[in-house]
């Protein structure tokens, strides 16, 4: 090290999470530093009794004061991001051998708390989310350089969490040419990427395997995929042999792209888009007058929303919008159909999610059976030690009567 670093001493009882594996500290847990330290430094964490626990970035302006990097004292260069990034690299190698477009980096679940890289065949685009990690780009450009040698590598830093970091919004290049979308490859289909106003880094790509799993149940059926975004789930279905698919959302310029990948990929016969609310949606198709009969129209609904709590505090409301979207799609559904739902937040686990499914088929006197589950694809992966690792999960319900 250049210079010694700055000593940050927990206090009695708060060294256990991170002894467990978590790399985040509050500024609660902090009993004392041997000198301030700089904002966006190294320094070195220590429990009460003076037992080293690891290095990490501080900054004063985040309630995450610390987010530890490592467990032992290292140089965080350019080589230390070079053999994490390779050894993140390995693993999604080893999970998903076929993809050339992924995950690479997920923050804390590949031990770079505050850092997301995502691979679109040669274009490579970071997220840094911590001062720490933002100050330090450089560095993980010139290992992402020497690893893949990419066409471009590109920064799209517009989160709003940045601002809890004392960090401003900012996107453009960063190394190689500049590039604005990209046609890519996801589960052997043609996809375009928006990489310059598309959501998070330009797609989801936590869903990947998802695709390709739900595409198994779509075969002959008829399919309404609910929040298709760029039609994800709806141009696999209609490629598995679907009989008719239709993606509903309300996003419009969404929509459009769903519609050229559904003639990228020779279903347009097949997959048809609409822009519009999903609730409104599925109130407008299941609302019957009093001597009105609802006739059932899907073999398989497919329902993956956008995280509709961001907090514990609204998990209440959450739970209320999911299971009218649940009670809705159910009527939509036909004697032995399919239900495919998702959710996306870490604030709400398995268990309470499955319950809101259930509780919605008990309103609708239905009984389901579970016949799949699902969770991120592995270039996200889980480290049950911290649970903000695990945010996707889903299931397959078929219905029995």
């Amino acid at each position: 090290m250049e210079k010694p670093l700055v000593t940050v001493v927990l206090r009695p009882g708060e060294a256990d999470r991170v002894v467990a594996g978590h790399p985040w500290i509050y500024a609660a847990s902090i009993l004392r530093a041997t000198q301030p330290p700089e904002d966006g430094s190294l320094v070195q964490v220590k429990d009460h009794r003076q037992r080293l626990l690891g290095v990490g970035f501080f900054n004063s302006k985040s309630k995450i004061q610390v987010r530890l990097i490592h467990t032992e004292r290292v140089e965080v260069n350019q080589a230390f991001f070079e053999e994490r990034i390779r050894a993140a690299l390995a693993l999604r190698k080893r999970f998903m051998p076929e993809a050339t477009s992924f995950r690479v980096i997920n923050s804390e679940s590949d031990l770079l708390t505050g850092l997301i890289v995502d691979k679109y065949e040669d274009v490579i685009v970071l997220q840094t989310s911590s001062l720490g990690m933002d100050l330090r780009k450089h560095h993980i450009v010139g290992a992402l350089q020497k690893i893949f040698n990419p066409r471009s590598i590109l920064e799209r830093n517009e989160t709003a969490s940045r601002k809890f970091e004392g960090l401003e919004a900012v996107s453009g290049v960063l190394a190689g040419e500049p590039v604005e979308s990209i046609d890519v490859r996801i589960n052997g289909l043609k996809f375009t990427v928006d990489l310059r106003d598309g959501h998070k880094t330009g797609m989801y790509l936590d869903q990947q395997v998802n695709h390709h799993l739900v595409a198994g149940l779509a075969k002959d059926a008829t399919v309404l995929d609910c929040f298709t975004f760029l039609g994800g789930f709806a141009i696999p279905a209609a490629k598995a042999g679907a009989r008719q698919v239709l993606g509903i959302d309300q996003n419009e310029s969404a929509i459009n792209a769903a519609r050229t990948h559904a003639v990228l990929n020779g279903v347009s016969d097949i997959a048809t888009f609409e822009v519009g609310n999903v609730f409104d949606w599925l109130k407008g198709h299941t609302t019957t007058g009093p001597n009105d009969r609802l006739l059932a129209r899907f073999d398989l609904i497919i329902l993956d929303p956008p995280s509709f709590t961001r907090n514990r505090a609204s998990v209440g409301d959450a739970l209320r919008g999911y299971k009218e979207i649940h009670v809705r799609a159910l009527k939509l559904l036909k004697p032995c159909g399919k239900l495919v739902t998702f959710c996306c937040s870490h604030h709400v686990d398995t268990k309470l999610f499955e319950d809101v499914a259930l509780s919605a088929a008990f309103d609708q006197r239905r009984l389901l059976r579970r016949i799949a589950t699902y969770s991120q694809s592995p270039d996200h992966p889980i480290l049950p030690s911290i649970p903000e690792t695990e945010y996707l999960k889903g299931a397959a319900y078929e219905l029995v009567r």
